[in-house]
């Protein structure tokens, strides 16, 4: 099918929710915006307009028949396989550039299916839902992607003097968000994605500043797991030049299990695009756990410190330093782009410096070690005399980092 100018999406399950979503279309098409629909919904369809993407359609691209999924009956079920096809259908979409937003609405069910489509969408095209559980955490369906959440009020169940206001306010909110200006277009600055945490603050600070004054522009993403999630998932959508990894914290969260852990493939994604990138162990030293009442039983003999009444740290020790240098060098390994790993011989983090209450120089070493011993010849390993916090340090990484940006330009 051919479209004449981007869309606005408009997903959701028709068959039972067809009056609402009619209404939401007509606000949409009344401030001048063209609309692709699809329909998510298994039970059947409506005739109130036109539906570009019918269940049918869905269910096939989420691999099953919609008759069966009718003759099944798993609720469940059904909402796994339309959210996976309506997902498939709208990366195809994004792919043919068809699309400036998407709308969806919902309860539950409607919530789950249009959070998992958006999924697929990137950063920078508007992506909003109005769903009745709003208030509950969803930050496991919304994951990193740029979405806004718009309580019903009342449910989503029919036309009322409420939720027609709140439809026709979404679909000014979406139609106004699709026509800013993006700022995903090519930047005429280079763009230096950079991690960081309270603890290691100064340095990232330190960092931006001496960047700036370079020209670039530095995005900084705390490294809470989401954090790190997001950064690798704008990386992998194209949005950075470099990145300047400076707290690789989240390593240690999932070898131990800590609540800021950003998975297994944390540390991938700017080798896989193929970026220059510079790497500081920082905050290694730590792993993150929230109240002390939270702390797994098998960790009760460790080294703790308060950070904050919710945030219990927890020392690394060496067996689990010798673990992570190994991993973040095989992990770096894969990069064919420059890569440099920069060692603060001084200590790893803010309490982790002479004096300080994380400071075990013993376990830092098994680190850098591990690191050393693990890395490709490739990957260029410089050991500064300087606690990661110094200035000094973030001096050189900075310089660092540029060596190796340039580095990267002058290679085929």
């Amino acid at each position: 099918m051919a479209y004449s100018k981007k869309h606005i999406l408009i997903l959701g399950c028709f068959d039972t929710k067809g009056e609402v979503f009619a209404y939401l279309r007509d606000c949409i098409l009344a401030l001048g915006e063209k609309v692709i629909t699809i329909n998510t919904g298994v039970l059947g369809t409506t005739d109130l307009f036109p539906v570009d993407f019918e269940s049918d359609s869905v269910a096939l691209q989420g691999g099953s028949e919609i008759f069966e999924l009718r003759k099944l009956g798993d609720r469940g079920h059904a909402m796994d396989v339309m959210g996976k096809g309506a997902a498939a259908i709208v990366k195809t979409l994004i792919e043919e550039e068809k699309l400036k937003g998407a709308i969806g609405m919902g309860g539950g069910g409607g919530t789950y299916i249009s959070l998992s489509t958006m999924q697929q969408i990137p950063f920078g095209i508007p992506k909003l839902c109005l769903t009745t559980i709003a208030a509950k955490d969803l930050s496991r369906q919304i994951g990193h992607k740029d979405i806004t959440l718009v309580p019903s009020v009342v449910d989503v169940a029919g036309l009322n003097s409420i939720i027609k206001v709140l439809i026709s306010q979404s679909a000014a909110a979406i139609c106004a968000m699709s026509n800013v200006k993006s700022i995903t277009e090519k930047a005429q600055v280079k763009r230096i994605a950079v991690s960081m945490f309270g603890n290691t603050t100064a340095c990232v600070d330190q960092c931006t500043l001496l960047l700036q004054k370079e020209g670039y522009e530095v995005l900084a993403f705390h490294a809470t797991g989401i954090g790190g999630k997001t950064m690798e998932a704008l990386i992998r959508e194209g949005y950075f030049d470099a990145v300047l990894d400076v707290t690789t914290t989240e390593l240690a969260d999932d070898l131990c299990g800590g609540i800021c852990s950003a998975g297994p493939d944390r540390l991938l994604a700017a080798s896989e695009m193929h970026l220059p990138q510079v790497i500081a162990p920082g905050c290694l030293d730590m792993v993150n756990f929230g109240h002390p009442d939270t702390v797994p039983a098998r960790y009760k003999d460790r080294f703790f410190y308060s950070w904050a009444p919710d945030v219990t740290l927890m020392r690394t020790n060496t067996e689990e330093n010798s673990i992570l240098g190994k991993q973040l060098s095989q992990k770096l390994n894969k990069s064919t782009a420059p890569v440099s790993i920069v060692l603060p011989l001084k200590g790893i983090s803010q309490i982790d410096c002479a004096g300080g209450i994380f400071f075990e120089p013993e376990n830092d070493q098994a680190l850098f070690d591990s690191i050393k011993k693990h890395a490709a010849a490739s990957i260029q390993i410089i050991e500064a005399n300087a606690h990661i916090n110094d200035k000094s340090f973030a001096a050189l990484l900075v310089k660092t980092l540029i060596e190796t940006i340039d580095k990267a330009g002058s290679q085929p």
